[in-house]
């Protein structure tokens, strides 16, 4: 907006004067292609997400763009078989040739005729054609065919013509109206567009033009003279109303002397019915078909274009839901690919809000969990500000503050950890864990440093036989077993001894780690809660020093990689409980998929 308003009306001597003049230009030009709607819109993009501007867009338009190329493609073909309806030269081409043949047949059966009754002279005299017997003999021959047959002699005169002659062979004193003025008055309309359409489309300027004189000779027909050369000969022309003229010569002759030579005419006009014919059948054929197509494409766009358009609006409403859950519709049950992406939308959906009920829960754990701290923090410091307050106390708050402070930075470090664990999950390299190595190296460094700092014995036992290779991480499955360790150090009295156990599941089954404490045992209601975030139920002497996440986050880190993790009590045969139980199980490198 700044570009437009300096340069609207630019001062004399700037430098920038001609950039603005151009930019100025520019926008106008801009701004006369691109509509005020379209300006307003491209104004503000960020008014609205790209979702919406779609779906808005969507409701704008009156059909579906989809829909429209499925149209599109479908009605090509029947396009094709509509052109090739209307154009049918080949076909045409065809039906001229035949028509020729059948004139060229009809002429020298004719000819024959004429040849036999006609001629006057023997076969050892010179044979002459009698004009008068030959001129009656045509007309009864050739007017019932609807043919028209002129009759040149030898010399190239013209001896009769079928039009001009009546039944006694007399030639009238006037011409008849040609015949095709009533025949074409007679044509209905949509005949006569049929017709206009086929001689657009015909090639019929390749033939020559036809010219009806009043006297022709044989020099005006040259198929009429090479029919008095002693061969067949045919042509076609065309008329001045676009009609096509067929033509067949053949000669007349007697022992084997030409005498003559007879030209047979007809028009095209039963070709053209019979092409019309053609044309309205092939036609209605592409109609019905074109109908059927139609229907069908619409149907399959709308078995198309509807469900989408339903899961996009879903997942708008999922976008912009703030309180409430929008459900995904269920088209699962179409079995196709629409159905594929409707069930990974609703997982997809189901995962978001699951991730966001998470989010949302460990939020407020992770309020209530600091807000302790902080609160004793606080009470402590306020207590140690006191000026009346002696140094033994004052010694024993800051010890407070101390453990507090601690406590703060390990609940950090845990929710840390907890919070960017799902990424690391996914971006870990799985790779073979030698897990009989992992288990023989943590706890012979559990038996020299705190295992023996506690007074508790660790004991490592095998139960199965090598190779010991698991599925996963070798880092990921340390952070395991050292918090359940750890666990059973803060609950395992002084004296007693923690018992690790590595052993295998039948017939290629995962591995199986126990680690076996001797102290008081879990309440049985909290088998399960154990593994929730922020639970931290622990002996006196011990409370501060765990966050409440590292279980939580060994079921998370099993669960990743296709193993469990479970807590039980064990048991004497009185029923007395003897210690806790945590049963891992790993998966085996050698059953993945």
């Amino acid at each position: 907006m700044a570009l437009d308003t300096d340069t609207a009306t630019p001062e004399p001597g700037r430098r920038e004067a001609a950039p603005q003049a151009f930019g100025s230009r520019l926008a106008a030009a801009l701004g006369r292609l691109m509509p005020a709607g379209r300006r307003a819109r491209a104004a503000s993009p960020s008014a609205e997400s790209p979702s919406l501007l779609r779906r808005r867009r969507s409701s704008e338009r009156r059909y579906s763009p989809l829909t429209r190329r499925i149209l599109l493609l479908n009605i090509v073909p029947v396009a094709l078989l509509t052109l090739g309806a209307v154009y049918l030269s080949d076909y045409e081409d065809e039906l001229i040739d035949a028509e020729l043949a059948s004139l060229l047949v009809q002429g020298e059966m004719v000819a024959a005729g004429i040849g036999e009754v006609a001629v006057v002279g023997g076969e050892a005299t010179v044979n002459r054609m009698d004009a008068d017997a030959a001129r009656q003999l045509l007309t009864r021959l050739v007017r019932p065919t609807g043919v028209r047959a002129r009759l040149f002699s030898e010399t190239g005169d013209l001896l009769g013509d079928s039009d001009f002659l009546s039944e006694l062979g007399r030639i009238h004193s006037s011409p008849l109206p040609p015949p095709e003025s009533s025949a074409i008055a007679a044509i209905p309309l949509g005949d006569q567009i049929s017709d206009w359409i086929a001689r657009q489309l015909s090639r019929a300027d390749r033939f020559p033009e036809y010219v009806e004189r009043s006297a022709p000779t044989v020099r005006d027909y040259p198929e009429a003279a090479s029919a008095l050369r002693g061969f067949n000969a045919s042509a076609v022309r065309i008329a001045g109303d676009g009609r096509l003229i067929l033509s067949a010569a053949v000669p007349v002759q007697r022992y084997k002397q030409v005498l003559g030579a007879l030209i047979l005419t007809r028009d095209n006009r039963a070709i053209a019915a019979s092409l019309r014919q053609v044309r309205y059948d092939m036609l209605t054929i592409a109609a019905a078909a074109l109908g059927i197509t139609v229907l069908l494409s619409l149907y399959l766009a709308g078995t198309i274009t509807q469900p989408i358009v339903r899961l996009a609006r879903a997942a708008d409403e999922v976008r912009l839901a703030r309180e409430s859950r929008p459900e995904i519709p269920d088209l699962g049950k179409r079995g196709d690919e629409i159905g594929d992406l409707n069930d990974a939308l609703r997982s997809m959906t189901d995962a978001l809000w699951q991730r966001i009920n998470t989010i949302e829960s460990f939020a407020a754990d992770v309020a209530h969990e600091l807000k302790n701290p902080l609160t004793s923090l606080r009470s402590a410091i306020e207590m140690a500000a006191r000026q009346d307050l002696d140094a033994e106390r004052r010694a024993k708050l800051m010890a407070i503050v101390m453990d507090d402070i601690n406590r703060l930075n390990r609940l950090i470090s845990d929710i840390s950890d907890a919070s960017r664990l799902d990424a690391e999950l996914m971006r870990g390299e799985v790779k073979t864990v030698d897990l009989h190595g992992l288990l023989a190296d943590m706890v012979g460094h559990y038996a020299v440093s705190t295992g023996r700092k506690a007074g508790v014995d660790l004991d490592f036992r095998v139960a199965a036989n090598p190779p010991f290779a698991a599925h996963g991480h070798d880092g990921r499955y340390g952070q395991v077993f050292r918090n359940v360790i750890d666990n059973a150090l803060s609950f395992g009295p002084s004296g007693s001894r923690i018992v690790i156990e590595l052993s295998r599941e039948p017939r290629g089954g995962p591995f199986v780690v126990t680690i076996d404490d001797e102290g008081p045992g879990i309440p049985e209601e909290n088998l399960e809660s154990i593994f929730e975030r922020f639970y931290s139920e622990r002996p006196i002497e011990h409370f501060g020093q765990h966050s409440g996440l590292g279980l939580s986050i060994c079921r998370q880190i099993m669960e990743t990689y296709g193993g469990s993790i479970a807590a039980t009590n064990r048991r004497a045969p009185d029923g007395k409980i003897l210690g806790a139980r945590f049963t891992i199980r790993v998966p085996a490198a050698n059953t993945r998929k």
